[in-house]
């Protein structure tokens, strides 16, 4: 089942470090560029981008990678 959130979100996902925690801040529903890589979304499957609580590092995920905190 997909989740799908809403900017203001807190959610959490894995990264190298380990569990991360952070605010969804954007929603992408169409294909976008992001750090050099084409990112690919629509509205059925969309990527939140997300700053994270503690480094203010913003990270961009599919819903399929974040949980609800």
């Amino acid at each position: 089942m997909k989740h799908k959130f809403k900017i203001g979100d807190h959610v959490t996902w894995n990264s190298e470090a380990g569990h991360v925690s952070g605010r969804i801040i954007r929603i992408y529903i169409n294909n976008f560029n992001y750090k050099g890589y084409t990112h690919h979304a629509t509205k059925d499957d969309p990527q939140y981008e997300i700053k994270s609580n503690k480094t203010d590092h913003v990270a961009v995920h599919k819903g399929s990678a974040l949980s609800k905190k």
